[in-house]
């Protein structure tokens, strides 16, 4: 599933490299963490949070089929 959401989102985002997925299991919950470039924010998010509510709701369907639960957070990336 991690390679599935990392490729959806650097798909979408204009620098892929600044892409950094942790994945934590947690209560039979895995919890992805999505660490992206500043300046990718919006396009991660998308109009209303459009855009990440339908990668969550892709990731979940496929949870779903494999009998687990899961929750993505996406964190902003320290400027350097």
């Amino acid at each position: 599933m991690k390679d599935l959401l990392e490729y959806i989102v650097k798909s979408l985002v204009f620098k892929p490299e600044a892409v950094e997925i942790t994945e934590e299991t947690q209560d039979n919950t895995l919890n992805f963490n999505l660490t992206i470039d500043p300046e990718d924010m919006g396009m991660v998010i998308g109009k209303s949070g459009q855009t990440i509510k339908a990668i969550r709701r892709i990731l979940v369907t496929r949870a779903i089929a494999e009998n687990s639960k899961l929750r993505v957070n996406v964190n902003l990336q320290e400027v350097k």
